[in-house]
């Protein structure tokens, strides 16, 4: 029984970390790329989002109750698996380990960045570009939201190469290594649009 449910809680863990949670990650993306091109294109991306109907109610069910399951049951995970890179080199033994790695990294990044923004936002403040903008300004935070945001995209783009494993969808080596090629190109082309939206605040 025991084994049953931690395989079932795996695949849900596993589920989430791509529905809703990468999704919502890629959409966060595209609406703060509009930084690029300007203050008033980001603003009006963002007062679009946040003026959305029952827009707590998404947030909650959507987002914030997946990533609490994903991030407890994750750190779970990370403190109880064997890690074995010292022994094998392999590559996916070091990409197992740094999905370890980046998913503590990511926790602690999310955690102050809702603080930073959706907590800020719930006692009045404006999330808007001049926001953003103040953040960034310190050398410190600008290196923190780059280190944090690069180790969310690599969790997920790793994370997805587990998904179609764990779910059947790659199961021969070939797959796995095509899986490989496209979850890499889904890293970079995500960590592009990140940097370059972080540039564009400052």
């Amino acid at each position: 029984m025991a084994g049953n449910r931690e395989f079932v809680l795996r695949r849900v863990h596993s589920m989430l970390g791509v529905i809703p949670i990468g999704l919502f990650l890629v959409q966060h993306l595209v609406v703060n790329h509009f930084a690029t091109g300007g203050p008033e294109s980001f603003n009006k991306a963002a007062d679009f989002m946040g003026n959305l109907p029952f827009r707590i109610v998404l947030e909650t069910v959507i987002i914030y109750l997946p990533i609490l399951f994903h991030a407890i049951y994750g750190l779970y995970i990370a403190f109880t698996a064997k890690n074995n890179t010292n022994k094998y080199g392999y590559f996916r033994n070091w990409m197992f380990f740094l999905q370890r790695v980046s998913g503590i990294i990511t926790l602690i990044f999310i955690a102050w960045h809702v603080w930073e923004t959706r907590i800020a936002a719930a006692f009045g403040t404006h999330v808007d570009f001049n926001m953003m903008n103040e953040i960034l300004s310190s050398p410190f935070m600008f290196v923190f939201y780059v280190i944090g945001t690069i180790s969310t995209v690599f969790h997920f783009a790793n994370g997805l190469w587990s998904f179609l494993v764990s779910w059947g969808i790659t199961v021969s080596p070939r797959s796995q290594v095509i899986s490989t090629y496209f979850t890499t190109g889904v890293f970079v082309v995500l960590s592009i649009i990140l940097v370059r939206t972080l540039l564009a605040f400052i």
